[in-house]
């Protein structure tokens, strides 16, 4: 079992930046890939960002790309998302997740991931 820890939430005016961390600890020397999803008020939990821990090939939503870089330290076994230019509607709950499943396609869906954080709040003011 990996353990996600997650940090890095906050407040913050709508442009600025924030920094997430998710440190795994337990089996993390499985990592085959980790990912960030949100889940904004009412609505149901998405897909952000995920990176392949060999390699460190990264896959973003459509609504992050350009804003949003997902990076890891493989000998801290964290990942990280570096959010830019926020938007009231990033504010939700970041979680993060983590796989030992080796996938040909990319990581996006939640069924790919085994281990989940206890999430993280972000909240964008206009």
């Amino acid at each position: 079992q990996v353990q996600l820890v997650e940090s890095g939430g906050g407040l913050v005016q709508a442009g600025g930046s924030l920094r997430l961390s998710c440190a795994a600890s337990g089996r993390s020397d499985s990592t085959y890939a980790m990912a960030w999803f949100r889940q904004a008020p009412g609505k149901e939990r998405v897909f952000v960002a995920s990176i392949r821990w060999s390699g460190g090939g990264t896959y973003y939503a459509d609504s992050v790309s350009g804003r949003f870089a997902i990076s890891r330290d493989t000998a801290k076994n964290t990942v990280f998302l570096q959010m830019n230019s926020l938007k009231p509607e990033d504010t939700a709950v970041y979680y993060c997740a983590w796989t030992s499943k080796w996938y040909l396609s990319t990581y996006y869906r939640e069924y790919q991931f085994e281990s989940w954080g206890q999430g993280t709040r972000v909240t964008v003011s206009t």
